[in-house]
């Protein structure tokens, strides 16, 4: 079992990368890591024969999930303020789903965090952004089915 809070900040700064853009060259990915063409690749490798990274786009082991906290998050928006939220929400690393949907909320936001206090600090982020209304969260205590790409990820 891997799990996240064990790697060292390069390994997730490099799984970060690769979640934002699979496709990104080893030499682009070394160059904002500042390390070597050959640690990127040896440390993929690593990653890959040890089920941190399970295919591609990445996809993370189910054990290195587990010790991660997940939430969605129901996001009521002033009306015009959706196009400046988005943008907001683009540069939260923590956001690895965003949509907009129908119903009560303007848009759902699936979160990934190591820590409640990271969530608490995070949805004080969320809920003080300019042309938010309202939030409402959810975290996910279980998961009871999974069935990989059918269901959002968290």
């Amino acid at each position: 079992m891997i799990r996240m809070d064990l790697l060292d900040d390069i390994d997730r700064q490099l799984i970060s990368l690769l979640q934002m853009n699979a496709r990104a060259s080893v030499a682009d990915i070394a160059r904002k890591l500042d390390v070597a063409r050959t640690t990127v690749i040896a440390r993929i490798e690593r990653l890959e024969k040890n089920g941190v990274i399970a295919g591609y786009t990445i996809k993370l082991g189910q054990d290195v999930l587990d010790s991660s906290l997940h939430a969605y998050v129901g996001i009521t928006l002033q009306p015009k303020a959706g196009r400046d939220v988005v943008k907001r929400f683009t540069r939260m690393p923590e956001v690895h789903l965003l949509c907009a949907v129908s119903g009560e909320f303007d848009y759902v936001a699936w979160l990934r965090v190591t820590t409640p206090d990271q969530l608490d600090r995070l949805l004080d982020e969320i809920g003080e952004m300019d042309g938010v209304i309202k939030t409402t969260t959810s975290v996910v205590l279980a998961r009871k089915i999974d069935r990989g790409d059918a269901a959002p990820a968290a």
